[in-house]
């Protein structure tokens, strides 16, 4: 690979600002050129990171953005990039939980370009999707988080603050997971497109005051045989409600599309 490869962030929060600070030590030859921020943004973020151009629209100029802003950056940013043919990748997977938004995404990019949708907090997803061609049985995903990790969703109705024990909050499909808990909607979303799909991959989500970090684990069974992943990762340090292999996930990509060999 030659030159440098140029890209555009939507969103430079947690993730976006930990990616650009450990970017030049993984991928050298990657350099962020320009940021798509809200406009009250724009000028503390200068003063931090005083090379990139910050912006409210992706530029025309732009060859591969990459999303790290939350669900409604899918809407307003990355389909209209999509459709002009820039290249994009994507980290709130659970965006694509919503009727349609799949199908919308794929749209965009049909004959113009590629949409690669990043593996984020979870691990594993290279095999599913592999095993999903030789058809799957069943997959199914817990979700254990500290009763305050649920704060602010439906989980607000089993008295979180007082909880003794592990509790199952929610059981049911990936779809009306992320309809009723859209900001822990990313990993169930990952693993429905990798598998079976929203509807059949099989959620629990549990609140337990026995653990301190978020833990994702899931099995899946077909004729390729079973396998059962667990991640228990450690959280961003400026947002603990994100998971550190986000950012890891992201730099990867980037640092993949920049050298000769990738894995």
């Amino acid at each position: 690979m030659g030159g440098e490869l140029h890209v555009t962030l939507i969103g430079c929060g947690a993730i976006g600002q930990a990616l650009l600070k450990q970017l030049p030590e993984v991928a050298p030859k990657v350099r962020v050129v320009a940021a798509v921020v809200l406009a009250a943004e724009r000028d503390a973020l200068r003063q931090q990171f005083p090379t990139i151009s910050f912006l409210t629209e992706v530029p025309p100029t732009a060859t591969l953005v990459l999303e790290c802003a939350g669900h409604a950056a899918l809407t307003a940013h990355v389909i209209p990039a999509l459709q002009r043919g820039v290249e994009c990748a994507v980290l709130s997977i659970g965006a694509l939980s919503a009727p349609g938004l799949s199908e919308q995404l794929a749209d965009a990019a049909a004959g113009n370009t590629r949409v690669h949708l990043l593996s984020g907090a979870i691990g594993g997803v290279d095999a599913l999707a592999a095993a999903k061609l030789a058809g799957l049985d069943s997959v199914v995903y817990v979700g254990r988080k500290p009763p305050l990790g649920w704060k602010g969703t439906p989980a607000d109705a089993f008295n979180l603050d007082t909880l003794a024990a592990a509790t199952t909050i929610f059981e049911g499909s990936a779809r009306d997971a992320a309809r009723l808990y859209p900001k822990n909607a990313n990993v169930a979303a990952t693993l429905s497109l990798a598998g079976l799909g929203l509807d059949e991959t099989k959620v629990q989500l549990i609140a337990d005051p026995s653990v301190a970090e978020n833990i994702h684990t899931y099995t899946a069974r077909g004729a390729f045989g079973e396998m059962t992943v667990t991640m228990q990762g450690k959280p961003l340090p400026d947002n603990p409600k994100t998971s550190a292999l986000t950012v890891l996930s992201a730099l990867r990509f980037l640092k993949n599309r920049s050298t000769s060999v990738a894995i």
